[in-house]
């Protein structure tokens, strides 16, 4: 909802809504006029077309039904047919003579139904087919014809109900089909569909429209290709009409039959019923199309003058808010008070730029004091603990471990005196913690091992100093006691070559759960007395020098002891000034 309101809340909606008050009322009576009329006129051509249709196929089966009733008068008032009911009852000859005087009577009627194509009489009893032949093109069709009609009654099948023609589906045509047994034989009639729709073809439905004839399926029998190429669907309920067509509507209409289960259809092309539209309907058209031109022009026009200009600077102030301080307006041709904006805009764009690099200099001398100040309170943590160390060992005239000690506390000493940068290499690194570690076995022998894991490809990869000296130094400082040893091991490795992995891990007691949960929550763990200070600089210069492309996660590890495991990005990280 909140992202909807700066639309509804825009000039452009809102100069929109306003042209649209005035002229949108006018539109709207047009539209509904029009749809108005165009409907009005649909139904009293539908109307008129359904009466047509009606009046059609009720003619279709009157002729049919004509031709029912002389069927079943032929199937019991004629003596011949007695003559194909059965081999036994009657010789050839005289069947012969039947079937001439059978063959004489139905042409003779043939004239007198020209709705049908061919009426037939066709014995079981002797395989013998007798049909009118007044139909079709020439003996081929007549003869396709007349072979389908006999398969399909050598099928036997079910009793037709009466009064009731069936579709017979063809390989090339579609009939209807009648017929009457009486023990052996059957008397019946065809008709070609195609013939049903021959005196549709003097209607005007325009060039592209169709009569044609559905089955109960409402799959058409006639007109095929045509309902598929313009994709019309005649399956629709039993309504006056309905509208359908993919390319272009059509106004499709049908029939049921009485005698049969099939439809006539009517599909009459809109564009035909557009046409008996009144001419003042056409010109409320006209202006219909003009004044949606001219509302869309009228946009267009104060757009270019009065919203694109505003839209830019909108824009710009977005991007601004995201800290795009590089954005500027260009310099066009404009109304006099955009100009001053655009202007205005650009030179204060400028001055806010200046005024962030100042202050960001600013900060980062700011982060450098604080960053040297970290390391001066590392510097001399250790340096009263060492000339204690060399004091003792003077004491007990140990001149071989003294000389150990002072190369050590040498080697300490000046690492530490030179690390006054924000980075050092992880070998060296490495080898200051591992020289820490022996001034600590030379202080305290027998007390605790170490090792140390490093592959050689990181070796020069950059890290801040005395990362891991410093979790080293804590692991020996809160680990260690005289009475048992410890183990303390330090591994490093690449992971997902983005990040370096640094773990730290010791076998002693581990962290307590209540220092544990204030590391979990980023809190500082220094007294008043200085103590633990050296966790909270570690994490103060992550923060500092790698923002939040850095984790530090501490915890206790089962059978093993305080784990601390540090991420630091592998990329060069390093801050202004910084050699």
């Amino acid at each position: 909802m909140q992202k909807m309101k700066p639309v509804f809340n825009s000039l452009l909606f809102k100069l929109f809504l306003a042209v649209f008050a005035v002229i949108g009322p006018l539109l709207i009576v047009l539209v509904v006029n029009q749809f108005y009329s165009v409907s009005v006129i649909r139904n009293q051509v539908a109307q008129s077309n359904k009466n047509m249709l009606n009046i059609y196929m009720g003619e279709i089966d009157r002729n049919l039904e004509i031709v029912e009733k002389y069927l079943y008068q032929l199937s019991q008032d004629n003596s011949d047919l007695t003559y194909y009911q059965s081999r036994e009852q009657h010789d050839f000859n005289e069947f012969l003579q039947a079937k001439l005087r059978l063959n004489n009577t139905l042409h003779s009627n043939a004239d007198f139904y020209g709705a049908i194509d061919s009426v037939f009489v066709y014995t079981s009893a002797y395989d013998d087919f007798l049909n009118t032949q007044t139909f079709g093109r020439n003996l081929l069709e007549r003869d396709s014809a007349k072979s389908e009609i006999l398969q399909f009654i050598k099928t036997k099948p079910e009793p037709l109900q009466y009064g009731h023609w069936r579709i017979l589906e063809g390989k090339k045509r579609n009939y209807l089909l009648y017929y009457i047994k009486n023990e052996n034989v059957y008397v019946g009639a065809w008709v070609d569909i195609d013939k049903l729709i021959i005196p549709f073809k003097h209607l005007d439905f325009d060039d592209t429209g169709r009569a044609l004839i559905a089955n109960s399926s409402f799959e058409p029998l006639t007109s095929i290709w045509f309902v598929e190429r313009e994709g019309i669907d005649i399956s629709f309920e039993e309504n006056m009409y309905a509208v359908s067509g993919e390319s272009k509507p059509f106004i499709v209409m049908k029939e049921h039959s009485n005698k049969g289960d099939f439809y006539l259809v009517a599909l009459i092309p809109e564009s035909k019923i557009l046409e008996q539209l009144p001419f003042l309907q056409k010109i409320s058209s006209v202006f219909l199309v003009i004044a949606i031109l001219f509302l869309l022009f009228f946009i267009f026009i104060m757009r270019r003058i009065f919203l694109q200009p505003i839209t830019q600077l909108v824009i710009a102030m977005k991007k601004l808010r995201k800290g795009n301080l590089g954005i500027r307006l260009p310099e066009q041709h404009s109304s006099t008070e955009f100009v001053v904006m655009n202007e205005t805009f650009n030179h204060m764009i400028s001055e806010i730029k200046d005024l962030k690099i100042n202050i960001y200099e600013e900060k980062l001398n700011h982060q450098r004091a604080e960053l040297k100040h970290l390391q001066l309170q590392i510097n001399p943590h250790f340096f009263l603990n060492s000339l204690n160390i060399i004091y003792n060992l003077a004491t007990v005239k140990d001149y071989a471990v003294i000389q150990e000690m002072a190369k050590c506390l040498a080697n300490y000493f000046r690492f530490m005196f030179k690390s006054n940068s924000y980075f050092v290499s992880l070998k060296d690194e490495i080898m200051h913690t591992d020289n820490y570690l022996k001034i600590q076995q030379l202080r305290f022998p027998d007390t605790f091992v170490y090792t140390i894991q490093t592959p050689t490809e990181l070796a020069e990869c950059k890290i801040p100093p005395l990362m891991i000296q410093t979790l080293v130094e804590n692991s020996i400082k809160h680990a260690f006691t005289m009475d048992e040893s410890i183990e303390i091991s330090v591994l490093v490795e690449q992971e997902n070559k983005d990040f370096i992995k640094i773990k730290v891990q010791d076998t002693g007691e581990g962290f307590a759960e209540d220092i544990l949960e204030i590391l979990e929550r980023d809190e500082s763990l220094t007294t008043e007395e200085g103590e633990r200070i050296g966790i909270w600089n570690l994490k103060r210069r992550l923060s500092l020098l790698y923002k939040e492309k850095t984790d530090i996660h501490f915890s206790n590890e089962p059978g093993k002891g305080a784990t601390v495991l540090m991420r630091l990005p592998l990329e060069n990280i390093s801050i202004e000034g910084d050699q």
